[in-house]
């Protein structure tokens, strides 16, 4: 082989090694994404039971959720690819019956317009005795018909969550879990705001009481339907 052909086929060779490379930075590999893991971390001395399990293969199946509240219905569409880990404990929370009977405590009417709820005890405090960490909050926005997660301390999100029934008056900070869009129900949220709050200010407990009656969550797959207590 004279040194040309030579030259030739390790200049080729490099070459194509560079083009390899470049589309491995590219992303264009064929390694398989990393599956998602959700670890839901103890507040109190609670039963392994009382702790969502968590596969991701299940957790990915869409649901649908519906509110039955005292003031009307709400449904919304669960973000399970998006959010999984919270969207998951959503529905475990839901199929043990923990939303029955409890009250929305808080309904803001200026700046920024939520409704929350999800604490039984109606104080905005509890939690259901774990929390887990914040996820889907890259570029994440809160316009009308969102359903994010609500928490007290950074970082620690539990069973509180809030409905956005108008798009806020500035740009809020992405700071909440997303995991639902509203599919149905939201004039039922803005009927609830349009009567204030208990003090009349801008921010307060709903002036009539809002208490959520059931959640059932219903999953496209035959074989897990599911529906809270009560």
């Amino acid at each position: 082989m004279t040194k040309v052909a030579t030259t030739v086929l390790t200049v080729t060779a490099a070459c194509s090694g560079l083009a390899w490379t470049a589309v491995s930075l590219t992303g264009n590999s064929i390694d398989p994404k990393p599956p998602v893991s959700c670890a839901y971390t103890p507040t109190t001395k609670v039963k392994s039971a009382s702790i969502p399990p968590f596969n991701a293969k299940k957790a990915a199946r869409p649901y649908t959720a519906e509110l039955v509240t005292n003031r009307g219905t709400v449904t919304f569409e669960a973000l399970t690819e998006e959010a999984p880990c919270a969207t998951n404990s959503f529905s475990f929370l839901a199929r043990k019956g923990y939303f029955d009977g409890s009250k929305c405590h808080r309904v803001t009417t200026r700046g920024i317009f939520v409704l929350d709820c999800g604490d039984p005890k109606g104080e905005g405090t509890a939690d259901p005795g774990y929390f887990f960490k914040d996820e889907n909050l890259t570029g994440a926005e809160y316009p009308a018909g969102t359903v994010a997660m609500s928490k007290v301390v950074p970082g620690r999100n539990g069973s509180q969550f809030f409905i956005s029934y108008a798009d806020p008056q500035f740009r809020m900070s992405s700071e909440w879990t997303p995991f639902g869009r509203i599919t149905g129900g939201l004039d039922v949220v803005r009927e609830i705001a349009r009567n204030g709050t208990r003090d009349g200010s801008t921010d307060g407990r709903p002036k009539k009481a809002v208490v959520i009656k059931s959640v059932t969550v219903r999953q496209e797959a035959a074989d897990a339907p599911g529906k809270s207590s009560g």
